[in-house]
């Protein structure tokens, strides 16, 4: 059996916090995609209502943090005016620009104020404590309900907690709670599958996971690039139970093998336990085939399922499998790295 972690998070959360009156500064995942100027996948933004709703209930005043894909510097392309819109009509109320210290904002609602894209400044991804000591002026009181953007050291997750008391989300204390079952007590066995194409992100974490996962499938364009490191994880798992399988990919490069498919479908379906991140194929190209039927048997599995990654939930939505995972995390990167054991910036800074 693979090593299992001992993981006990212990997170200051919004629970006991005072919110009488306060300025809360309220940090989410905007980072929604958007299409021909329409938001294709609103699933990041409903997770957050309910935070919301817990802090309209005592606070004064509610500012929320985000940002939108990587601007270069100021780009209305990357505005958060679009999120701005989603919340107006939630809740009722017309957008409206504002200023806020030296910032661009929108008035989304009665008692919420959406600041603009932080990523328009270089500062929020330098984790510059300056900036964030700006930020914090603006509020009383702390709250991340993004663990999306919990595994990046930025001034708006990070450095920010130095300078206002700080606290985890609703949402932020769910994706813990849910992950660290995986962690801590998982039924096994355990299969993790990882696809897509973010290399420079997914490949270090492939063979961190056998330090807890039994078996563990590689498909997409990563599975191209792990070749060498499944020979290097073989010979460290000599005598251990945990096994990596990297798929096949068809001769176009745009999907895994058929074979491959019905491989991973037999370790599926041996399984008691499912992580997922990251398609098996360019699915918006067509080469959904393996994407497809990996789907439909983690689905039909009947076992404890999690997914995660924008675009591995994407495609479950149109194909009407999302309903059937037992729990959606809104991260992708951060969901593999909690798995992988690595402490993430965004809560290590919340813990007691």
């Amino acid at each position: 059996m693979p090593g299992i972690y001992r993981l006990m998070i212990n997170l200051k959360k919004i629970q006991v916090a005072d919110l009488e009156g306060k300025k809360i500064l309220l940090r989410l995942d905007l980072d929604v995609p958007v299409e021909n100027g329409e938001i294709n996948d609103d699933s990041r933004l409903e997770s957050s209502l309910e935070t919301i709703d817990y802090l309209l209930q005592k606070a004064q005043e509610i500012i929320i943090l985000g940002h939108l894909g990587r601007p270069a510097g100021k780009d209305e392309k990357y505005s958060l005016k679009i999120v701005a819109d989603w919340f107006s009509k939630n809740f009722e109320w017309e957008t409206k620009e504002i200023k806020i210290e030296d910032f661009d904002g929108f008035q989304v609602a009665e008692k919420i104020v959406l600041l603009e894209n932080l990523r328009f400044f270089k500062e929020e991804e330098e984790n510059n404590e300056d900036f964030a000591k700006k930020l914090a002026s603006c509020a009383d009181l702390y709250v991340n309900d993004a663990f999306a953007v919990s595994h990046r050291a930025h001034a708006s997750v990070s450095s920010i907690t130095q300078f206002l008391p700080s606290y985890a989300g609703l949402r932020l204390q769910k994706e813990v709670e849910e992950l660290s079952k995986i962690l801590n007590d998982p039924v096994r066995p355990l299969t993790i599958i990882i696809g897509g194409a973010k290399i420079e992100t997914k490949l270090l974490l492939v063979e961190k996971m056998h330090h807890l996962a039994d078996y563990v499938l590689v498909g997409g364009e990563i599975a191209e690039h792990t070749r060498e490191l499944a020979k290097v994880a073989h010979e460290k798992l000599a005598g251990k139970k945990s096994i990596l399988f990297v798929a096949d990919l068809t001769s176009d490069k745009e999907d895994i093998s058929e074979v491959s498919i019905q491989n991973f479908i037999q370790v599926i379906n041996s399984s008691k336990t499912i992580v997922w991140n990251g398609p098996m194929g360019e699915f918006e190209k067509c080469f959904d085939l393996g994407t497809r039927e990996i789907a439909k048997a983690v689905a039909n599995a009947n076992v404890y399922t999690i997914v995660g990654g924008g675009e591995t939930i994407e495609f479950l939505r149109k194909e009407g499998l999302l309903k059937k995972f037992k729990f959606v995390s809104t991260g992708g990167g951060a969901m593999l790295e909690f798995l992988a054991g690595i402490k993430l910036p965004g809560i290590e800074v919340l813990e007691k």
